[in-house]
Parts: C-alpha cells; structure tokens; sequence
C-alpha cells in the first residue's frame, strides 16, 4: 500500500482509527474525517506525520461534496463512521430512527456518491453495514433497516461503479469507544454476555475489523461482498 493515499470517515475513533494505524504502518498515506475536531486532533497526533484531518458532518450533504474536491484524487474510500443507536419499535421516537437513517444510511450514500469521482480506477470503496441486519433482535428495528439498506446499496454499486470495487462490511459486537457512556460494570455484563453466546467466545476489538477492511482494500478480485466480522454471531 505504499506511497497509496486512504480516506477513512470516521477515521478519529475506534475501527477507523485501528484501520488508519494499519494502513499507514503498511505505507500509505491517509485522510481521516469525522464530527469532533478534539477527537481529530488527538488521533492526528497519534498517527502522525502521513494523516491528515477535517472536521466533516456526514449528514450534511454540501459539506461531503466540499470534502471530496478538497481531498483530490485518492485510492481507497473507508466508511465507518455511523450511529448505533436503537430502542423498541414503538417506543422509540420517529425522529431518531430518521436520524439513524440521516446518519449511517445518507451518510455513507453522499460519501460514495461524492467521493467516487475522485478514486483511481483500481480504487475500493468500503461501506458499514452490521449484523443486526442479518440477525433480529429485539430494540434495533430501525438500525437492523438501516444496515441492511447499506449492504443492498453496496452491492447494487459494486455493480454501478465498475471497475472500481464495493464492499460492506458487517461487524457484531465490537469493544469499541461507542459504548463509553455505559457504565462500566453495564457494559462489561453486557461483553460477557454477548462472548459467551459466540463461538469464538469473545467480543471483537476494532483491530479484528480493521483487518477484515484492509483484506477488502487489497484483494482486487473481491467486490460486492459482505464480510462478517462478528464471531458467528448471526449463526447463533
């Protein structure tokens, strides 16, 4: 990947950030982006000298677009960057599940949309889908919907945007900085909860997704896949 330039949404934090780390350890150069300028500046500081950093609102169509022309030509597209959250069908307010949508489903649409006309033609673009898509569970209708709508619209343009290659991938439940808010003794149950229904027994940690991304980025014979980095959780 030397001397290859990666713009990575979401880049600032946990899976994005893992997957920066291993890029630019592999040679390239990367671009991250994401909402929280403090969050920018620390991981830019971490990575170093071949990252550079923009503050980008994903849901805001006009500043993707202004992103894109700013970045210039690049090779590969990483999306991770993407709201979680859920609640019962009818309880949870319309408003945040429209704001689930705005998120990780536009959000992405406007990053491929803008961001396609400026990969290299042996370019990748990698989009966020997640496993509640492929297994129901109770409390994420709205985010089952919207990971599956991502996958379809990955696949549909692994067609569309030939020869440059779409994939999506799908993680379970990843340790990542997403769910700092719980309390610790919460989220901990939770992890052991969840490990002991897997196979693999274990959570994931944002380096198990970020290996799974740079095998979509260098294998030039995959596209239109759905990669399940989730431990066998939707077998379960």
């Amino acid at each position: 990947m030397k001397n290859q330039k990666i713009v990575i949404i979401g880049g600032s934090s946990g899976i994005g950030l893992e997957t920066a780390k291993q890029v630019i350890s592999l040679g390239a150069e990367v671009v991250i982006a994401s909402r929280s300028e403090d969050k920018l500046h620390k991981a830019k500081e971490m990575l170093g000298p071949r990252a550079a950093a923009y503050v980008l609102d994903t849901t805001d169509e006009q500043q993707v677009k202004s992103f894109f022309e700013q970045v210039g030509g690049y090779d590969h597209l990483v999306i991770s960057a993407a709201e979680t959250s859920g609640g019962s069908f009818l309880q949870l307010e319309t408003d945040q599940a429209r704001k689930l949508f705005e998120n990780k489903f536009w959000g992405q649409y406007y990053a491929a949309k803008y961001g396609a006309p400026k990969l290299s033609a042996q370019g990748s673009i990698t989009l966020f889908s997640g496993v509640v898509a492929y297994k129901p569970m109770i409390g994420s209708s709205a985010l089952g919907a919207v990971n599956a709508a991502v996958s379809n619209l990955g696949q549909t343009l692994a067609l569309e945007l030939a020869p440059i290659r779409v994939n999506i991938v799908s993680p379970g439940i990843i340790d990542t900085p997403s769910r700092s808010k719980m309390p610790e003794n919460a989220r901990n149950q939770f992890y052991d909860t969840v490990a002991n229904k897997l196979p693999v027994k274990r959570v994931g940690h944002p380096e198990d997704v970020a290996q799974g991304v740079l095998y979509l980025i260098q294998n030039h014979f995959v596209t239109g896949t759905i990669l399940h980095v989730d431990g066998g959780h939707s077998l379960t």
